[in-house]
């Protein structure tokens, strides 16, 4: 792992990324199952189809699969809404409108919700990016360097590995996080919600996400813009150096615990 400072956090937004080793030093926080990746939104077409050995879908998918292909098969795919199955998916990411229609949650009631009014209440709920700013998306693995910087960047974890990584997230200008389930169409809680306010947003995949976008059991998503992964990898860094470090070990649930936790928290 690469030696740094570990007092020298980085407290502004870094002008240029080195991302395949952030990416090791993550891998090797971490033991990341999942490739990470990242997301940009375009504002027109051509832009998206200009970033090097960019695909374009020949069927039709769900965001989710879109995502998979970038964090599961290492690609670097582009698409619009006419690429998209449904209007759910395209107006999570600000491709589709959030008009009347997809507000009444019309599909959705009596499948996932008792009633046309949870339905809707639900639709209400979700955070999506405005409609009317981008034409286009594309994902593509961070080491690609290919959406350099992507807007936002997502990452797979399993939870003992994604509490880690928020105590890194946390170790100074400490914020408490306060996220929301919205259940199904979860990736309004994960890139809808980061892709919209800028911020880390932690999500539990919901069934599309698992069923059509291959995400693993146990696995958790986080996204987060960029500017973020420096001082979360640095801060790691810092805890893993004070014994604070993933594989977390299993102390035991019969031993004396007073030697662990004067450790781990003091006297």
């Amino acid at each position: 792992m690469t030696t740094i400072d570990l007092d020298a956090i980085p407290s502004e937004e870094p002008t240029s990324y080195d991302w395949p080793t952030l990416v090791t030093e993550l891998n090797q926080l971490l033991r990341l199952k999942t490739t990470p990746i990242g997301m940009k939104m375009f504002a027109t077409v051509a832009e998206m189809e200009a970033v090097p050995k960019i695909r374009r879908p020949q069927s039709i998918h769900t965001t989710d699969q879109i995502v998979a292909q970038a964090a599961r098969l290492g690609w670097t795919v582009g698409i619009t809404s006419d690429d998209l199955v449904g209007a759910q998916c395209g107006a999570v990411i600000g491709l589709h409108p959030r008009d009347d229609r997809w507000l009444s949650g019309k599909n959705m009631a009596g499948v996932w919700f008792e009633t046309i009014e949870d339905s809707a209440q639900h639709q209400a709920a979700m955070d999506c990016v405005p409609f009317g700013q981008y034409q286009a998306m594309a994902v593509s693995p961070l080491t690609s360097g290919r959406l350099d910087p992507p807007d936002i960047c997502l990452v797979y974890a399993t939870p003992g590995q994604m509490i880690i990584l928020i105590n890194g997230l946390q170790w100074s200008g400490y914020k408490k996080f306060e996220w929301s389930v919205v259940g199904e169409s979860a990736c309004a809680d994960s890139w809808g919600r980061a892709l919209k306010t800028g911020e880390p947003s932690l999500a539990i995949p919901c069934f599309a996400e698992r069923r059509y976008g291959g995400v693993n059991d146990d696995e958790l998503l986080m996204a987060l813009p960029p500017k973020y992964l420096p001082r979360a990898i640095a801060a790691m860094k810092r805890l893993a150096a004070n014994g604070l470090r993933y594989p977390i070990p299993q102390y035991g649930i019969q031993s004396d615990a007073r030697a662990g936790l004067a450790v781990s928290y003091g006297g």
